[in-house]
């Protein structure tokens, strides 16, 4: 028989045919770690194509018979019987590459459907106290006049066209003793496999075995969860039929807070003082995530630093499946200091002899250059980088005409 040249599977890792084991292992890690749902959840079919070729090529035998007949040959075993359907059904899905769209078994060995992912947004709040809420979904269900199977009994045929496969194969030759295989989805019968007559259809589906139907779920965020934690309703699902449906899984998104952000079971919030706040004590009120009224005191004598923390114990998130137990709440204080020339000259020896005492002035032996500090403007620059781009500006003018005033200077 000649050699079939299909690279399908190879091409989807990004290894070339004959790649060893380790080879196929590095590859598909790679691409798992990039495509994996938890990290990207849009990338769903995508990491089923890569899952389903790593399953064929790490397996030598349906590697061997990949390789000796395409995926024709995994249909059809090198001349069909002998159980190939199963095993083709298993791997392809029945169909153009079936496993991209989530064709698996489930455990009675029914085909299982296609798991239908949706994001739901929830705000700090719902997180820390739950929430029950109410998710409208349309979802395919069987059609109940026809019971799923598009007309009258016996009414649904076999495609002769593809012969139920949905798909035509036609080889072409390359080269001598060299042939490649292509695929087009069937046109009689849409891909289905199957066909039905006009006739003969169900009137309420037209054939199509599944209509639309709405769904109203109701999805419980308990208390604790986090961010990119998810929701499965089990078989909730398109339905199909022979197909198991799959779950309906939410992935909980979390809302950003405008003053809280949560760390695991901990929570941050950054609260400005201003400088006698900082010096002689403060107290102050904020509105927790479930609406109590937070009373924060701090005693007089005790210094608050400029980006100090301080922590509140027991009021951090609660535990998931564990509320009664809490995370922390941390607090980082914003000293605001006062503006210039905020008091007069003779309060401010008032103030300072109440502050402590300043360190004493070192003795200066020599000649000594007294300086002053100016304010900076980091959009600007410094004084110093603005003087030496002015010098290397005039010496680029002054170099324009010949090579330059260091080539002179290297040979004065």
């Amino acid at each position: 028989m000649a050699n079939v040249v299909d690279t399908k599977l190879y091409d989807i890792l990004g290894v070339p045919p004959g790649a060893s084991e380790n080879e196929l292992k590095k590859a598909y890690r790679k691409l798992a770690k990039e495509y994996h749902p938890d990290k990207n959840p849009n990338a769903g079919d995508k990491f089923k194509e890569i899952s389903f070729a790593y399953e064929v090529l790490s397996n030598p035998e349906k590697r061997e018979l990949y390789d000796r007949y395409g995926e024709q040959g995994l249909r059809e075993g090198s001349g069909g019987g002998g159980g190939m359907d199963d095993i083709f059904s298993h791997i392809f899905g029945g169909g153009l590459f079936g496993f991209m769209g989530n064709q698996s078994r489930s455990r009675n060995g029914r085909r299982r459907g296609e798991d239908m992912m949706h994001p739901l947004k929830v705000s700090l709040e719902d997180l820390y106290n739950g929430k029950t809420t109410k998710l409208q979904l349309s979802k395919n269900v069987l059609c109940s006049a026809c019971s799923g199977q598009g007309g009258k009994s016996g009414a649904v045929q076999k495609c002769a066209a593809c012969r139920g496969r949905g798909v035509r194969i036609m080889i072409r030759q390359l080269a001598p003793g060299m042939v490649q295989q292509m695929q087009s989805v069937c046109s009689d019968c849409n891909g289905e496999g199957e066909v039905i007559n006009e006739k003969d259809r169900c009137k309420k589906c037209e054939g199509k075995k599944v209509i639309k139907e709405v769904k109203i779920l109701e999805v419980h965020v308990d208390k604790g969860m986090k961010h990119g934690q998810r929701i499965t309703f089990a078989g909730e699902a398109d339905q199909a039929p022979g197909v198991e449906p799959g779950d309906i899984v939410l992935l909980l998104q979390e809302k950003e807070h405008e003053v809280f952000q949560r760390d695991g079971n901990d929570l941050h919030m950054t609260y400005k003082i201003g400088l006698v706040e900082a010096l002689c004590g403060f107290q102050f009120t904020f509105k927790h995530l479930d609406a109590r009224q937070i009373v924060v005191k701090y005693p007089p004598g005790k210094v608050i630093e400029p980006g100090c923390v301080r922590v509140v114990r027991g009021e951090g998130m609660p535990q998931y499946r564990n509320p009664f137990e809490k995370g922390d709440l941390y607090i980082k204080f914003d000293v605001q200091f006062p503006e210039n020339n905020w008091v007069s000259p003779d309060k401010l020896s008032e103030l300072e002899d109440l502050l402590p005492s300043r360190p004493e002035v070192p003795n200066i032996i020599g000649d000594t250059e007294e300086v002053e500090l100016q304010e900076f403007d980091s959009t600007r620059g410094s004084g110093g980088g603005q003087r030496r781009e002015a010098y290397n500006d005039s010496s680029d003018e002054e170099s324009s005409s010949h090579h330059g005033p260091g080539v002179q200077c290297a040979h004065q």
